[in-house]
């Protein structure tokens, strides 16, 4: 890895902590976005980045469920990972999905509270109009804006 490539790592490395992922996973991302050949084993990843082999298989899995990664089908025993093309707008949408359980639960604490508690159900009416609107208005238009932008910037 040269210079310039461990700095564009740590850059996104830095990103995703910023927004809630552990640096690592960041690094992960940043490496295999640029690395040649595109797949990597743990192995692989481990001396890239300097990081042991069982940070890397415990960073790998979140990153595989959020579809940020895949894991190829391999012959040997070691396990090889790429980037999913489209991943960062896959875990986008599952997380703006997401929000429907965040409605689900503000809906049966109104449930629950009484009519007196009026400020606690202000909050909890807040929170449920909030992640409904999320997970519908802002995740089916801002997807679509997406989509609209990238197929009119594509190099």
């Amino acid at each position: 890895m040269t210079s310039g490539e461990a700095e564009l790592v740590e850059r996104i490395g830095l990103f995703l902590e910023s927004v809630g992922a552990p640096r690592t996973i960041g690094r992960i991302y940043g490496w295999l976005m640029i690395c040649d050949p595109p797949e990597q084993s743990l192995t692989e990843l481990a001396t890239a980045l300097r990081v042991s082999k069982a940070s890397i298989s415990t960073m790998i899995r979140p990153m595989q469920e959020g579809e940020l990664v895949e894991r190829l089908p391999s012959a040997s025993r070691e396990h090889y990972y790429r980037v999913v093309p489209g991943g960062f707008t896959q875990l986008l949408q599952v997380q703006l999905a997401r929000m429907h359980a965040g409605a689900e639960a503000a809906e049966f604490g109104l449930s629950v509270l009484g009519e007196q508690r009026t400020q606690q159900r202000e909050r909890l009416a807040d929170l449920r109009d909030f992640c409904r609107f999320a997970a519908t208005e802002v995740a089916e238009g801002f997807m679509q804006r997406w989509a609209e932008y990238r197929a009119n910037n594509e190099e």
